[in-house]
């Protein structure tokens, strides 16, 4: 499903792609995050994504103009991942809110790995 913002020069459709992909931009800007993730559900290896996929790391969900965020991260080593998380969430709901014009309903996280910091 698509996002809608109407106003009186006229209507904006806003896909779950572009979402997702800002989103994941801004997720791995945070601190502590190293990147997105893709799990693979056949054999259940973790991917690191490249900047270019980062969307598949995120699912994202739009019912009546309010969008749900499950994001699949790894984690730099040595971390709290629980301050990650909650910067994280705070960070992508300021920011998807800001760019999308819709309220951001939840952000759930997902840590799918941890990576030492070269």
């Amino acid at each position: 499903m698509k996002g809608r913002i109407s106003n009186r020069l006229g209507e904006v459709n806003i896909s779950e792609d572009v979402i997702a992909t800002y989103a994941g931009s801004v997720a791995v800007e945070c601190f502590g995050v190293v990147g997105m993730a893709s799990v693979s559900m056949k054999d259940g290896l973790v991917r690191l994504l490249k900047m270019e996929n980062l969307q598949k790391g995120i699912e994202t969900d739009i019912r009546d103009n309010e969008i749900s965020l499950r994001m699949h991260i790894i984690v730099a080593y040595g971390v709290s991942i629980s301050a990650v998380a909650d910067n994280l969430i705070e960070n992508v709901r300021y920011k998807v809110e800001e760019f999308t014009g819709m309220k951001v309903q939840n952000v759930e996280i997902f840590v799918e790995g941890v990576k030492p910091i070269d």
